[in-house]
């Protein structure tokens, strides 16, 4: 067994404040009601405060998407890492 310290990655990297603004998001949109709460702009006759939150429907699957592929890189690099620093010892 080695004295010298196990070095590990930080908990919080770029990579994971990307995964929690993508996932933060559309609560803060959603929670901002006065953005929306309008008539005007209407699209094909749907008022902007329904078609506004429908969008965020796409969006937010979108965004949740892209947050799962970046966790499951992380975790992959994490592992790697791991294994690639527990073979050298």
């Amino acid at each position: 067994m080695s004295d010298a310290p196990e070095v590990n990655r930080p908990v919080v990297t770029p990579v994971r404040v990307v995964i929690a603004a993508c996932l933060v998001a559309p609560f803060v949109a959603m929670l901002w009601v006065g953005s929306y709460a309008k008539i005007d702009p209407t699209f094909i006759g749907i008022p902007f405060f329904y078609w506004y939150q429908m969008l965020w429907v796409l969006i937010s699957t979108a965004l949740t998407m892209i947050a799962y592929k970046l966790w499951q890189r992380d975790q992959r690099a994490r592992k790697a890492e791991q294994a690639h620093g527990g073979a050298g010892q």
